[in-house]
């Protein structure tokens, strides 16, 4: 598939808080508090994440327009982690406004790019403002069904899935490649072991499984020298503390 333009990612992340958005008015104090799909993680939790998230890439955005790069998160992992905890007690209204704020003032620093700007370093992943955006995008589409209100990884747009599998192929373990093989795509291999397993099933499903979500159509199959194999064993999510 065509990578996207930047004006296209910058379309697909409003389109993704556009739904995160129509979502969250039904849900009440008591079932923000409640348990998301995430262990040990409340939907106040996931909620207050994305904002940080989306205060973080402001952030980035901000500083690469003058040529500078900043930390992540003020304070690290610590700092991140703490305004978590935090932000998670706010009630329903509470997180209601300030992911409208901190998602809408991300935008905002995306939609003022020119085409140099979005090729500006920052420090996410040791990597460009685009890699940024795309952050935001995972993040916004990812969580929305972390949240476990009704959306779940079959309602992820054709891109994303195919964003996913080349993001992700970093989820491959060493001495394995995987033959991609969604239904009614093209197939798609990722990483250079020399052990092959096909993954077949549809593209919301593969993906959701790379992502370490629930394959909510139920699928997947793998398959390995033309028998049935389990699913492999991946790697840890790509940290975004750390260097591409």
């Amino acid at each position: 598939m065509t990578e996207q333009t930047n004006a296209e990612l910058l379309a697909a992340i409003s389109t993704a808080a556009q739904e995160l958005a129509r979502h969250l008015p039904p849900l009440s104090d008591e079932q923000v508090a409640a348990p998301s799909r995430l262990p040990g993680w409340s939907r106040g939790h996931v909620l207050a994440h994305v904002a940080g998230v989306s205060t973080a890439m402001a952030s980035q955005v901000e500083f690469a327009a003058r040529g500078e790069t900043v930390e992540l998160y003020d304070g690290g992992v610590d700092g991140r982690n703490q305004a978590i905890e935090r932000g998670a007690l706010r009630s329903a209204a509470e997180h209601r406004a300030v992911l409208a704020r901190e998602i809408g003032q991300a935008i905002e620093r995306f939609t003022a790019l020119d085409d140099a700007g979005w090729s500006a370093a920052i420090s996410y992943r040791g990597g460009v403002v685009r890699d940024g955006a795309e952050a935001l995008w995972r993040e916004l589409v990812i969580h929305l069904s972390d949240l476990d209100i009704g959306v779940d990884a079959d309602a992820w747009p054709p891109a994303f899935s195919d964003h996913l599998f080349g993001f992700l192929s970093a989820r491959v373990p060493d001495g394995l490649r995987l033959r991609l093989q969604p239904l009614g795509h093209i197939p798609r291999t990722i990483g250079n072991g020399p052990r092959t397993v096909a993954v077949n099933g549809m593209a919301t499903d593969i993906a959701a499984w790379l992502a370490g979500r629930h394959p909510s159509l139920g699928s997947l199959r793998a398959d390995a020298d033309a028998d049935g194999v389990a699913l492999p064993v991946l790697l840890p999510w790509p940290s975004a503390m750390s260097p591409q």
